[in-house]
């Protein structure tokens, strides 16, 4: 499989400072806003984003959580592999709050509609926006569009794109892939 390096080490950490600023800009005090990561990928993501503005605003106590969207999806009864849940941790109301739903990659919109459906477990927000970092905006197949983009990919049916984070796979990086994966 061929890849094509689309974000590097600097340019991935500036990517994710700006997107810590325009959550600031927009939100200010964010105590009143929840962060939630979707499971599995989205979290590696909210984690190093919340860990920012940690550093960025110097205050710990930013409401935070983890969705396991698993058994939300239209496609998870028709997979090869047996769906395998990982942990939700939101042990908060999401009642009259604005949610900032978290993934790494938008491809079709079927993860965030999934991500939209299991969120509503937990309460009904008063707003909700979304934060990708890599929005692949042409290939969608529901109407759903990001708030927060790190970067736009023009890909074609055949590649893919992954986000790699150095606590999961020891580098950070935005790769497009060719082939086979």
């Amino acid at each position: 499989m061929q890849a094509l390096t689309i974000l590097e080490k600097k340019a991935f950490e500036l990517t994710l400072q700006r997107l810590c600023h325009q959550l600031i800009e927009d939100h200010g005090d964010l105590r009143r806003t929840a962060l939630i990561g979707l499971q599995p990928r989205g979290v590696l993501f909210a984690r190093r984003l919340r860990k920012e503005l940690e550093r960025i605003t110097g205050d710990t106590e930013l409401v935070y959580g983890e969705l396991d969207i698993t058994f939300h999806r239209d496609d998870f009864r028709r997979r090869a592999v047996t769906a395998m849940p990982s942990a939700t941790a939101l042990d908060f109301s999401l009642d009259d709050r604005a949610v900032v739903l978290i993934d790494d990659v938008l491809y079709t919109g079927r993860s965030i509609r999934a991500g939209l459906d299991a969120m509503l477990s937990f309460g009904r927000p008063r707003a909700v926006q979304l934060m990708v970092f890599i929005d692949r905006r042409f290939s969608r197949e529901l109407p759903i569009q990001p708030d927060y983009v790190g970067k736009w990919v023009d890909s074609i049916d055949g590649q893919h794109v992954n986000v790699e984070w150095e606590e999961s796979d020891g580098h950070d990086r935005v790769l497009l892939r060719t082939g086979e994966r």
